[in-house]
């Protein structure tokens, strides 16, 4: 950078945030609306073949399917960066798929001393899985009979953009003495370090699924100040939302220049139900291994426990709690509530049980865990393991099979249980996170030095696994920016941005308001943002809310002059700014007493003639006045500028937020623009 604006203290250390996807989100559609382009979106990007991602995460497992090079075109002139040959990573892992890797440690010395070879690779190779696994959401090749563990969710894996270029700027490292499923570690230098040799290499689109659990103040967070820089260079940055949820005020990355990306579901579920002996069925729900579908005795886990063994112990499969004479040869039901669900398998597995079903004790009720166990497992209900205990002691000879693993369709999107949720605890007036995408059982690339569940005595390994987080969300946007970026290289970052969040949806696959995971209550802006991106509508959009570099210098004016230098202060920032003006494609008033009018611009994103009218949808107790509310553009790159006015109305409800809408539609677009508004 070529100047210090503020110092930041290397603690506060940063984590990483852990194929149906795709067509899911219609992707994979061959038609969309508009009226400029026609055909595939992959197709016309190129799949994404000119264009580059940096990934800041940790590190990449180059000999993985997803990373072969093979019909690539040679890699872009204009690339300057290195492939750095250490510690298991040779020329040979960069071709024209892999085409940079490099690391960065200087952060991480500093705290904890040398990175200890027998945790982490002193490289850019990935030890963990999670920098493997992002990567190939975003750009893997496509990849035949890929699945997890097991056999689940087999199928063709491809990434978003399967021809784009991979980046890998490894920043997160084994934590020292801890397992690897604590997670990594990203020492603010060494994003910091990333991201400076990113925008140096010639990278398009930066892809980080990293983030502090706590929010900083821009000036204070290395996300912000990173990817400034970057906007700076005219590269666009996505990151992971957190996975702190569900509970408010939990975001990370929320400088309005990210794109921040929440998660959420697909429409797939893997449905694995208990046939008891009496011909009832029990809904349940596996990411197991597959299992013979035959019966076997049936034994409920507090009816099995050693001698001297509490029943209650035994009841939740506690590590050296059962006894083999009365669990060899049988399915096990265990509950949830105490000790690690993962730890009652192995138990149920030593003790010589075939298969376990995991049953939520009455405080979980029906919120399943969906670990990936050492023994053919289902996972059930609060409701249903009472039900499977009343038909055990019912009858003489209990016997029950688990169903192999099967695929079905469920309501979908929901907003995942532990994608973070706002207000934006740093600036109210932005609303984060932005939009939501798929980032809950993701099935993508994985390392061979690591385990399906990164536990130290889990010895299994696979090439493919299913992870969930908004790390996994994150990717998903980056691919489909790196495709938009490809088939209109003259829009902006804020673009790109605008069209993303005004074409999302709100609405289920049964045309119901989104809903939250857990609760099957609707969500609001604070959980989904702008709502669940599809990538084929952003590719026209209609119209935009476009923002310069210099528009978000305006906005730090207001909000956070200490990351601006002392000549921009007194040479660029006005007497008085406010961030409630930023050209944002959502808004947030955070105090609604007295009437609050917005302004907003948008730019005609259609080589057209178009009308475009004001409707809008409003709660209880507010109202708004959209000026004009009739928008008229004679040609492409034409703004006009209009305003909102927000007031209450007789039956306000005070003293919490209330969500709504506006929408310009021309009869073929339909630009949505979501608000949330604090009523005083």
């Amino acid at each position: 950078m070529e100047e210090i604006i503020s110092v930041i203290p290397s603690h506060g250390k940063y984590q990483t945030q852990t194929t149906r996807s795709w067509d899911f989100v219609g992707l994979n559609d061959y038609s969309w609306s508009g009226t400029q382009m026609g055909g595939n979106l992959r197709l016309n990007a190129q799949y994404g073949q000119n264009q580059i991602i940096g990934f800041i995460d940790s590190g990449v497992w180059p000999e993985s399917p997803s990373f072969i090079d093979e019909g690539m075109d040679p890699v872009p002139s204009r690339w300057k960066g290195i492939c750095t040959e250490v510690d298991a990573f040779n020329a040979i892992h960069c071709n024209k798929k892999i085409i940079g890797a490099r690391y960065f440690t200087n952060g991480f010395t500093s705290l904890y001393g040398k990175v200890n070879s027998t945790e982490d690779y002193i490289s850019a190779r990935d030890a963990d899985g999670h920098g493997s696994h992002t990567a190939s959401i975003a750009a893997g090749r496509r990849v035949k009979y890929a699945a997890g563990i097991g056999g689940v969710a087999r199928g063709t894996a491809s990434g978003g953009a399967p021809l784009a270029r991979i980046a890998v700027h490894k920043a997160c490292w084994a934590i020292p003495g801890k397992p690897k499923s604590d997670g990594n570690v990203c020492v603010p230098e060494d994003i910091l370090a990333a991201f400076d040799a990113a925008i140096g290499d010639g990278v398009d689109v930066l892809s980080v699924s990293i983030g502090l659990p706590q929010q900083k103040s821009f000036d204070q967070d290395v996300m912000a100040i990173g990817s400034l820089h970057a906007l700076s260079r005219n590269i666009i940055t996505v990151c992971a939302a957190g996975n702190s949820g569900p509970n408010p005020s939990t975001l990370s990355n929320v400088a309005p220049w990210i794109i921040t990306v929440g998660a959420s579901s697909i429409d797939r579920r893997f449905y694995s139900p208990v046939y008891l002996g009496n011909g009832v069925e029990i809904p349940g729900y596996s990411m197991s291994q597959n299992t013979r579908n035959v019966m076997y005795p049936l034994v409920y886990a507090s009816d099995a426990a050693l001698p001297g063994v509490s029943t209650d112990s035994a009841g939740y499969c506690l590590a050296g709690s059962l006894d083999p004479f009365k669990v060899n040869g049988k399915i096990v039901v265990c509950f949830t509530g105490s000790g690690l669900n993962i730890d009652k398998g192995i138990e149920v597995s030593k003790a010589g049980g075939v298969g376990m079903i995991l049953a939520n004790s009455k405080s979980d009720g029906d919120k399943l865990s969906f670990d990936i166990h050492f023994v053919p497992t289902t996972e059930v209900i609060y409701d249903s393991g009472v039900q499977i205990l009343q038909y055990i002691y019912s009858t003489m000879y209990p016997t029950a099979t688990i169903v192999p693993v099967q695929s079905r369709t469920y309501k979908a999107p929901l907003v995942a249980p532990f994608s973070s949720r706002g207000p934006n605890l740093i600036d109210p007036y932005i609303l984060k996170p932005d939009i939501i995408a798929p980032g809950f059982q993701i099935l993508a690339a994985w390392s061979l030095a690591s385990s399906p569940t990164k536990l130290p005595y889990d010895q299994r390994h696979v090439k493919y696994n299913i992870f969930s987080g908004t790390s996994m969300a994150c990717p998903h946007v980056s691919g489909v920016v790196t495709l938009l970026r490809a088939v209109h290289p003259d829009w902006s970052i804020s673009a790109i941005k605008s069209a993303l969040m005004t074409t999302a949806t709100l609405t289920d696959n049964s045309n119901n308001t989104i809903e939250d995971f857990r609760t099957y209550i609707a969500a609001n802006p604070f959980d989904f943002g702008a709502g669940n991106f599809r990538p084929v509508l952003a590719a026209d959009p209609g119209l935009v809310y476009d923002a310069s570099y210099e528009d978000y210098l305006l906005y730090l004016c207001a909000v956070s002059p200490g990351l601006l230098s002392k000549e921009t202060l007194r040479s660029f920032c006005p007497s008085q700014a406010y961030s409630l003006d930023l050209n944002y494609p959502s808004v947030v008033v955070a105090n609604l007493y007295d009437p609050v009018t917005v302004s907003r611009t948008v730019t005609n994103a259609c080589n057209c003639q178009s009308k475009y009218t004001a409707s809008w949808y409003l709660p209880a107790g507010i109202g708004i006045i959209v000026n004009p509310d009739v928008l008229y553009f004679d040609y492409i790159g034409q703004k006009q500028k209009f305003t909102v006015t927000f007031f209450r109305t007789d039956n306000s409800v005070t003293n919490q937020y209330v969500y709504g809408w506006f929408m310009w539609n021309d009869g073929l677009h339909y630009v949505r623009s979501v608000f949330a508004v604090f009523v005083s």
